[in-house]
């Protein structure tokens, strides 16, 4: 990928949670596409490593936070390096999140806790420590976060991951409420069906629950795709550097679907 010109985020300094693969580094890959130098945050210091020198070839800076955002404490870490590696903060891409597929009625305590740590308190903690930051830079920043179609309506067998999805939602609306006198925005991105490893993960798990072979379930949900073929990373990418450049500057407070066509609202 080069860089298109013009460059919409140039001069702008973004973080992205998640970023060592799939969808995070897709968006990372498009938001340097676009001009942002990019804050890269992930649990894998390798896969970080790996998307810091696709970054560097694209023509924009990058730096490295190894972190879990389930973990407070580093995820406002990670946003104190970004804007002092990277000379500034505008934008913040709460992308972090992981998946589980199964029966509600069988769903452990465990699996509840980590799950919900994730998905709603890394956005929660990475909400809290961009305001933060935005405030004390003087910035009008972008916040997105990661939703899903499974923000929209409750699938069977991923019940507890749509209720996550439903809580970034509103996570979302009640953070634009209270942060547009500041001139902070903040959005959110419902993905469909994406090629990713967490899919190849998802169907693994939905073909040892219901025998079916593997690929069959990606199959089955990619045939009600009304554009006709899956979802990858970089049409995820494209809506999320809408989001974060001038274009998307009056508004705050949605959670757009952009899933070639399943769920409709």
């Amino acid at each position: 990928m080069t860089r298109s010109i013009p460059a919409p985020l140039l001069g702008k300094v973004a973080l992205v949670t998640g970023a060592g693969r799939g969808i995070g580094r897709g968006i990372a890959h498009e938001l340097a596409g676009q001009g942002a130098d990019l804050a890269l945050v992930d649990t894998d210091a390798g896969a970080l490593a790996q998307v810091c020198d696709e970054i560097t070839e694209i023509g924009s800076k990058s730096a490295v936070f190894v972190a879990d955002v389930s973990d407070r404490a580093a995820v406002f870490a990670a946003v104190d390096h970004a804007a002092s590696a990277l000379g500034g903060f505008d934008i913040m891409v709460n992308n972090a999140g992981i998946a589980l597929v199964g029966p509600i009625a069988e769903v452990t305590a465990e699996q509840l806790s980590t799950l919900w740590a994730v998905n709603v308190d890394g956005v929660l903690w990475g909400i809290q420590a961009a305001v933060a930051k935005f405030r004390q830079l003087g910035t009008r920043g972008k916040i997105i976060n990661a939703s899903s179609i499974a923000g929209h309506e409750g699938f069977a067998m991923l019940g507890p991951y749509s209720a996550t999805k439903f809580a970034v939602r509103a996570l979302t609306q009640a953070a634009a409420k209270e942060h547009a006198a500041d001139g902070i925005t903040v959005n959110a991105y419902c993905p469909g069906v994406v090629g990713t490893d967490m899919w190849v993960e998802i169907d693994k798990r939905f073909a040892e629950l219901t025998g079916a072979a593997e690929g069959e379930t990606f199959e089955k949900f990619s045939s009600t795709i009304a554009l006709g073929r899956p979802e990858t990373p970089e049409d995820v990418a494209g809506f999320v550097a809408y989001l974060a450049g001038p274009g998307a500057d009056y508004m705050t407070g949605q959670a757009g679907l952009i899933d070639g066509g399943m769920v409709y609202r």
